[in-house]
């Protein structure tokens, strides 16, 4: 990797890095798998509003994708890579090389966050670390979180490091690969605008299945009602809202063509018997343990990146419960 990677090891490292204006809420990441970056924002610039933040995407986080922030204008630069890379979907040889949100006013004695998902390439070796440069500009002034450690440095010389995650191994629990305790892929509620998403997942599928269900459950928090009116994953061809219904002892299935309202203050849950999303014209199956990075698309808040996490077929709860 270039030089935003460093095999340096020492918990100092993340904990300088914590103590600067940029942060990155997630400390860990393994080879292979999905990563949300949240560059967290701590304060302005000597009082001053934030008006910009722009996130430079390292070499080895693959296919990288921003979420929008309602207020702020958001804009991608795209460039190669210095090699392809293999992706969950196939090969990737170039992508988002930086991320810029501007156009807003962050005051200086709040905090936000800006996200991003991507891939991490499965070419990093566990105790590796990953610095991701951030550049905040403000109304007057402005701060490069862009110095990464040399060989042997220490960290806590730097006086503007780049946020920076650790690349740990993937954990063996019960003879099964799965991701560590530490960095969930999917836990985290996402917020958009007035919405708050959580746990997206999906049912996993065998191979040859030409549809697979997706389950999430939203809250509106804010004054006005919004609308959820599709969904995508990589491996199917549409993301579609259905509605489950019980008639005369005949389960019926229906699209929801208007889309699925979620009036203020109210909480919307899709789960296995009720509303859900079908995803249709698969090219893939998910399986169970995995992390699939997709899309939800709301009327106003727009298109939404989340993680889904996938559930063992015939699961009645992204736990893994089965129906009966």
């Amino acid at each position: 990797m270039k030089t935003f990677v460093s095999a340096a090891l020492g918990l100092g490292l993340l904990a300088s890095a914590a103590q600067a204006h940029a942060v990155l809420e997630r400390k860990q990441a393994s080879p292979g798998a999905s990563y949300r970056g949240v560059v967290q924002i701590m304060h302005g610039c000597s009082g001053k509003p934030t008006t910009r933040v722009s996130v430079t995407i390292p070499e080895g986080l693959i296919g990288a994708k921003p979420m929008p922030k309602p207020g702020w204008t958001l804009a991608t630069t795209r460039g190669a890579y210095a090699k392809t890379y293999t992706t969950h979907h196939g090969t990737a040889s170039e992508g988002v090389t930086a991320i810029t949100w501007s156009g807003g006013s962050l005051p200086d004695d709040e905090v936000d966050e800006f996200t991003f998902l991507a891939q991490v390439a499965d070419t990093f070796e566990p105790g590796a670390t990953v610095y991701v440069p951030v550049q905040q500009d403000c109304s007057e002034g402005g701060h490069s979180w862009i110095e990464v450690p040399k060989p042997g440095q220490d960290a806590h010389d730097l006086k503007a490091a780049a946020p920076a995650f650790r690349i740990v191994q993937v954990a063996q629990i019960g003879g099964a690969m799965a991701a560590p305790a530490a960095a969930p892929a999917a836990s985290a509620p996402v917020k958009a605008g007035d919405l708050t998403i959580e746990t997206p997942w999906l049912r996993a599928t065998p191979n040859g299945a030409k549809v697979a269900g997706g389950y999430v459950r939203i809250t509106n928090t804010g004054p006005a009602p919004d609308t959820l009116t599709g969904a995508s994953v990589p491996f199917a061809k549409t993301g579609d809202i259905h509605s489950m219904s019980m008639e005369g002892g005949v389960m019926k299935m229906a699209p929801v063509s208007d889309g699925l309202t979620i009036k203020p203050g109210e909480t919307v849950e899709l789960k296995p018997g009720g509303y859900h999303l079908m995803f249709e014209g698969l090219t893939g199956a998910p399986k169970a343990g995995e992390a699939v990075s997709g899309t939800l698309t709301f009327q106003r808040a727009g298109t939404v990146p989340v993680i889904f996490s996938v559930a063992p077929i015939g699961a009645a709860s992204p736990g893994g419960q089965h129906q009966h």
